[in-house]
């Protein structure tokens, strides 16, 4: 039914009804749901005072103001129901397990390994494969996540822990807590010879809010100065009491450079986890999971390690992870040997996969390509109608006006391209976290993995000056040479916290300068002399600092400014001009004001940039 016209246009009242639209819908999609003309959306928006077109994605508050004033009560649905709507549609229930208690079959604990950097996390990680791989593998700073299964012995039975690596280092925050998201167990690392630091306690954080049990590796303990004690009565403190001290979590003394104790961690491993957690799964369904990283490999195209979570994996299953789908063409275990089938809790690399997902982006294998690539279509529209919601700056007539009244705000448009989708993401996510002010708007218009290439250049060119910042990539010979040719700046980093310091170093190089007044002296007024052409002159005496020709001046009366935004226009020691007249001298001083007083106080002073902290 027609109503009463919103701001002269006629508009359909919903009389209450709800309308659920997905974040970063336009006023088309509103328009086809209330079956209106998208322009008279466009022209109530303009009279709330909001200019946006017919297809920008819209605000979730602009979407239920425009409801509210048609009556229509406007649902803006979450990105995880959407999902789950979406995947409703194709009768599809993710994260659930099919069928009943005799179905489901125990399943290996999958465990993360947090720790402060430098705690010996990753040498402890490489002692666990060494003991389980013929020859062990090469340690070092970890960059990217990995996953990998090891065996080990436990009351005579073989049994099998998945471990899931992420990095140490702090600026890996965003990826450490996926990682907790993703897992049964945390190990949590602390040498004995330093105790608790910030990130042990940022682990324990995300461990606790992911709601996992923690097993505490007690490293370092051959190292002078060790005192396993003293972790153990630091973390009380944390809620982690040893089981000794009549707490449940169980400590493990172990050092990892020469291999004593590990196998006395995985048995505390997979006792905790017999004793905490129902970790059973059906093997036989469709297998589901997440992604823990994704590369692009030059030879091989997208490559995804994907953890199982329920189900089995098996070669040639169409799949759908995240906004990418592919047929499995091959799975790798952690030591590059091809494996055919997947169970519960088995990491593999999945090749076959037509873009590379994002890291945390959850997998399932569906009955065909062709409802992998409907998912995996709409999936697409939606992130992007949802990275240009993120991305639009704010367009009401107010924001617009004060735009133009100051000038348009100063803006640093980025484009991140790195090896992998994890550090990608961390990259972002730290860059995000840099607070210079409201002056200064820090934007990313795109983000990706693998080489750069001459689309991000067009982008960079179509953008203003966007910025291209590579991480562990290098761009394609083409792009390079379109990017030299256009001027495009193109940045590179193999170390975070380099990115992190030049772009912060950028945008603070992008503030307008704060000012801020220093007094350079002041003169009492002693006599008054008319010069032609120039007015009243101040004979003065100089009674602090310097008095300077040029300097900025006021006039101050019994206290009171009188005269502001003055120059010392002229300044006279005798009959000789001065550049400036010291403490205790006197001197004329021409002000460019004619209301001068024997007893005024002429303060001079000048504008000094202050630095930013």
């Amino acid at each position: 039914m027609q109503a009463p016209a919103v701001g002269g246009v006629q508009a359909p009242r919903g009389n209450g009804r709800t309308i659920r639209l997905p974040q970063g819908a336009s006023l088309t999609d509103f328009a086809e749901k209330i079956g209106a003309n998208p322009a008279s959306l466009v022209a109530i928006m303009m009279h709330l005072g909001k200019m946006v077109t017919a297809t920008q994605s819209v605000d979730p508050d602009d979407l239920q103001a425009l409801g509210l004033e048609l009556d229509f009560d406007i649902q803006v649905v979450s990105p995880e129901d959407e999902d789950r709507a979406l995947l409703e549609s194709f009768d599809i229930e993710y994260g659930e397990d099919e069928g009943g208690e005799e179905n489901l079959q125990s399943r290996p604990p999958v465990v993360t390994v947090m720790g402060h950097v430098d705690h010996g996390k990753t040498k402890l990680l490489d002692a666990i494969r060494n003991a389980n791989v013929m020859g062990g593998e090469a340690g070092g700073i970890t960059q990217h996540i990995g996953a990998y299964q090891v065996e080990t012995e436990v009351d005579g039975e073989e049994r099998k822990i998945t471990f899931i690596d992420t990095p140490g280092h702090e600026a890996f925050s965003a990826m450490r807590a996926r990682g907790a998201d993703t897992t049964d167990l945390v190990v949590l690392v602390v040498a004995a010879d330093d105790g608790v630091k910030p990130q042990t306690t940022e682990a324990i954080d995300h461990a606790t809010a992911a709601g996992v049990p923690i097993v505490v590796a007690v490293n370092k303990i051959d190292v002078e100065g060790a005192d396993p004690n003293r972790v153990r009565a630091q973390l009380t403190e944390y809620g982690l009491v040893a089981e000794e001290f009549g707490g449940d979590t169980q400590f493990v003394d172990v050092s990892a450079r020469q291999g004593l104790n590990i196998d006395g961690l995985l048995e505390a491993i997979i006792l905790t986890a017999d004793a905490s957690l129902d970790l059973r799964a059906n093997p036989d369904m469709p297998a589901q999971g997440s992604a823990i990283e994704a590369h692009l490999d030059k030879g091989r195209g997208a490559v995804a390690s994907v953890v199982v979570q329920r189900g089995t994996l098996r070669v040639g299953d169409s799949i759908v992870c995240g906004v990418a789908h592919g047929r499995v063409r091959a799975m790798l275990d952690e030591n590059g040997n091809n494996v055919e089938e997947a169970f519960p809790s088995r990491p593999v690399a999945v090749l076959g996969l037509a873009a590379v997902p994002g890291a945390g982006d959850n997998f399932l294998v569906v009955e065909d390509d062709r409802v992998a690539r409907q998912i995996a279509d709409k999936r697409v529209a939606r992130k992007r109608n949802a990275e240009l919601l993120k991305s639009r700056k704010s367009s009401s007539l107010e924001e617009l006006f004060k735009d133009l009244e100051r000038g348009e705000r100063d803006e640093l448009l980025l484009i991140l391209k790195g090896d992998v989708s994890g550090s990608v993401e961390a990259l972002e996510d730290s860059l995000l976290k840099i607070d210079v002010g409201e002056e200064v708007n820090l934007r990313i218009i795109r983000r990706g993995v693998g080489a750069i290439t001459q689309n991000d250049v067009n982008l960079a060119m179509a953008s203003d000056g966007a910025v291209i910042i590579g991480f562990n990539v290098r761009p394609e010979r083409n792009a390079q040479e379109l990017a030299d040719r256009e001027g495009v700046d193109i940045r590179y980093y193999s170390i975070i916290y380099q990115a992190i310091e030049e772009v912060e170093a950028a945008l603070k190089g992008m503030l307008k300068p704060e000012f801020e007044e220093a007094q350079l002296g002041t003169a009492e007024v002693r006599e008054l002399f008319k010069v032609p052409r120039i007015g009243n002159v101040a004979g003065s005496m100089v009674t602090s600092g310097i008095i300077q020709r040029n300097a900025k001046a006021r006039l101050v009366r019994d206290g009171v400014v009188v005269a502001d935004n003055l120059t010392v226009s002229s300044l006279r020691r005798f009959k000789d001009d001065a550049t400036e007249v010291r403490e205790g001298f006197e001197c004329g001083i021409g002000v460019g004001y004619n209301d001068i007083k024997i007893g005024d106080v002429v303060e001079c002073f000048e504008m000094r940039e202050k630095p930013r902290a």
